[in-house]
This record gives C-alpha cells, sequence and structure tokens, in this order.
C-alpha cells in the first residue's frame, strides 16, 4: 500500500510540474524570503513606516558608522526626527506629541532601527520618559517640561537601575528626603542612557520604608546643585548615546517635582518599562530583518564550489528559519503592542514575553548572518558586526 502511494504522489508531482522545475523554484523561494513588515498594518501605519524608513534612509545611514566609531551622540538628527512627530510619539497633542498608538511606536522603532539601532533605542528611551510625565504628571508638570522634550530641544533619561539593585530594582537605595518645600537626594543611578546630555532625570528614590511602596517618582533638572555625572562609559555597542551614572549629592528639588504620589514610583517605574519593552524588542527586529537582508543578498553573489551559496539546500534552511523566527518574534511584539493599548489584564506579561522572544531569535538572526558572511562578517566594513554589537 505504501509503495502505491509513493508511485501515484510521485505521478501527481510530476504531472503538476517537473521535478527540475520545482527545484529551481524552491531555491528561488527560499533564498528571497522575506516577511512581509507592512502585514496586518492598517494604511496609515503603512505611511509611519515609509515616513520611519525614508528617514532612517537619509539621515541615519550617512552617519550611523561614524557615529559608532566617534562615539558620537547625533542631536541635530533627533531633533530632525522629532520634526516628523517621533520625539513625543504617544504623548498627548496639546503639549505637541503626536498622539499615537504603543502598536505605531512600534512599527517606526522598527522602521528606525533597520538602519540605527543605537540612535533609535536611545529615542525609545526618551519618548518612555515622555510618557511617563504625560501619564502620571500634573498639567502644570506637562506644560512645564514635555513641549521642549517633544521637539527634542530638550532631551530626557530614565533613572532606576543603581550599582546594587538592577533586576532587582525595589532595593533601591536612592533616598529623597522631604525638607519643607523640597526633597533632598542623595545617592546614585548606574548605566544611565544619555547620562550628562540629557537635560530631564527621571529619579526613582526611596521617599518611604523598605520595598516597592517605599518608592517615588522624582523629576531633576540638569544644572541643579548637587547633580552630577560619572565618566562616559565606552560600551561593546550602542555607542552613538552616551551612558553614564547619575550621582546625588545632598541634590534638592522643590516637591512639585513629584511624578505622581509618594510611594507610587516603582509602580509607575514598571509600567512604564512595559512600554519600553515592546520598544527594544521593536528595535531588535529593526536590525534583524536588515542582517536577514544583508544574508540573502550576500549569498546571492558569494561564490564557492561553481555555484553561489544561496544554492545550497543547509544555507536555504538556515534562512527558511531565520525568517520564521523574525515573522514569528514581529506578531508577538505587535500583538503585545496592542494588548497594551487595550490596557489588557496580561499586557505585562505579553510584553515581557514578545521582548524575550524577539531579542533572543533577533540576536541569533544577527549572528547567523555574520557567520553567512564568512570572515567579512568579521569587518567593519560590513555593517553586520555592528548589529551584533
Amino acid at each position: 500500500m505504501s509503495s502505491l502511494l509513493l508511485r501515484n504522489t510521485t505521478k501527481l508531482v510530476r504531472k503538476l510540474q517537473p521535478l527540475s522545475s520545482l527545484n529551481k523554484q524552491t531555491v528561488r523561494y527560499f533564498s528571497n524570503l522575506l516577511p512581509d513588515i507592512t502585514l496586518g498594518l492598517s494604511e496609515e501605519q503603512k505611511e509611519f513606516q515609509k515616513v520611519a524608513f525614508q528617514f532612517a534612509e537619509d539621515r541615519l545611514l550617512p552617519g550611523v558608522a561614524k557615529w559608532d566609531k566617534e562615539e558620537h551622540f547625533p542631536r541635530d538628527v533627533l531633533k530632525e526626527a522629532a520634526e516628523l512627530g517621533f520625539g513625543g510619539i504617544y504623548v498627548k497633542d496639546d503639549v505637541g506629541g503626536s498622539n499615537l498608538t504603543r502598536l505605531d511606536a512600534s512599527v517606526i522603532f522598527e522602521a528606525l532601527s533597520s538602519i540605527d539601532v543605537s540612535t533609535t533605542a536611545f529615542i525609545s528611551i526618551h519618548n518612555m520618559c515622555c510618557s511617563l510625565i504625560d501619564k502620571y504628571g500634573t498639567e502644570e508638570q506637562r506644560q512645564k517640561f514635555l513641549p521642549k522634550l517633544v521637539t527634542m530641544e530638550n532631551i530626557a533619561s530614565y533613572c532606576l537601575t543603581e550599582p546594587g539593585s538592577g533586576s532587582d530594582a525595589s532595593s533601591l537605595q536612592t533616598k529623597a528626603v522631604k525638607d519643607g518645600g523640597h526633597y533632598v537626594l542623595n545617592g546614585s543611578k548606574a548605566f544611565i542612557s544619555g547620562g550628562g546630555e540629557s537635560e530631564v532625570y527621571l529619579i526613582m528614590a526611596r521617599t518611604g520604608g523598605s520595598g516597592p511602596k517605599g518608592i517615588s517618582c522624582i523629576l531633576v533638572e540638569k544644572g541643579t546643585p548637587g547633580l552630577s555625572f560619572g565618566k562616559k562609559e565606552h560600551k561593546l555597542g550602542w555607542n552613538s548615546q552616551p551612558t553614564r551614572a547619575v550621582i546625588l549629592e545632598d541634590c534638592k528639588v522643590p516637591v512639585e517635582n513629584l511624578i505622581g504620589k509618594e510611594g507610587e514610583g516603582f509602580s509607575i517605574a514598571m509600567r512604564a518599562l512595559d512600554g519600553g519593552r515592546i520598544n527594544i524588542a521593536a528595535c531588535s527586529l529593526g536590525g534583524a530583518h536588515r542582517c536577514l537582508t544583508y544574508a540573502r543578498d550576500y549569498l546571492k553573489v558569494r561564490k564557492q564550489f561553481g555555484q553561489t551559496l544561496s544554492n545550497f539546500q543547509g544555507l536555504q534552511f538556515q534562512l527558511a528559519d531565520m525568517a520564521t523566527e523574525l515573522y514569528a518574534s514581529r506578531l508577538m511584539v505587535r500583538d503585545a503592542a496592542s494588548k497594551l493599548d487595550e490596557g489588557h489584564p496580561q499586557a505585562t506579561g505579553l510584553a515581557a514575553m514578545a521582548k524575550l522572544k524577539a531579542a533572543d531569535a533577533c540576536f541569533k538572526i544577527v549572528d547567523n548572518s555574520l557567520q553567512m558572511h564568512g570572515g567579512y562578517g568579521y569587518l567593519k566594513e560590513y555593517p553586520v558586526e555592528r548589529f551584533l554589537r
């Protein structure tokens, strides 16, 4: 019976198409397989995406290698991005924001990071800070700080991590003691993106007892006495954004700079990170999609053993796996973003899952792309190594 089934199946395949033609089509299909980045998007979202891709090509691509090499922070280009609405993507429009959704933002960040993950990641952190002020700040705080932040005339940094508290954020030690009409802050924050450059710092500090309920969010402006910065860190990657410690020594700020209420800081910080996780996951998607494109194109021109590498079935399988992982990751990221927009009760968990899946899968995609380039992938003349970092 199995022999008869095999013969009938073979006849059917030959009737539909010659085997030689089928093999050629399979090669073409796998060597060109890239998930459609517009799949599932509205016409409006496709326009956002198109604008972001064009900006990335026109303004990020010419400088990205130099910024990485020289550790240059391109503030002029950030302002240009803000002119397109990318400085306050999901900030309300009464203070100049674009008033878009988290899903819209994920589409924009993915497109920008297809050229420059480092600069895009900083833009996403800045947006997270802006949304925090927009959502939890008083009307006076919104009107005072957001107009200059959404234009990126001023930029903002998120300050949660400390030398002794990373993942265990609720154990942070920075203190804010109330003294009349001021808070006096003492402590330090580590690995702060934009440290020393930003004009606004959202500091998570302990105003009460131990644990998460003793933490509050306080806005500190650059130039405040007692605020200083550590040395600029020299990092493996993300070199277009500066990273420094933020140091607070008897730093006195008005009580009006409290964001939300005392004791709400930890919950504010965690809710902000829900969107932050989606943003960073979207940045991973952009870099991985670009590197998958590089790998596909390289395999189509590089020859070994008398034929292009795209004809080798083992590499076709790898490309197919890479494309599948990218597609699955994008679905998770966009679904998590939609759930966050909806206020879904499982949005926090889904955002964490999306970041876990996308970050791990996209790193493997980029690494595989580098390996497919052989020794050339290790050279800085080729951009894949920068995406890996």
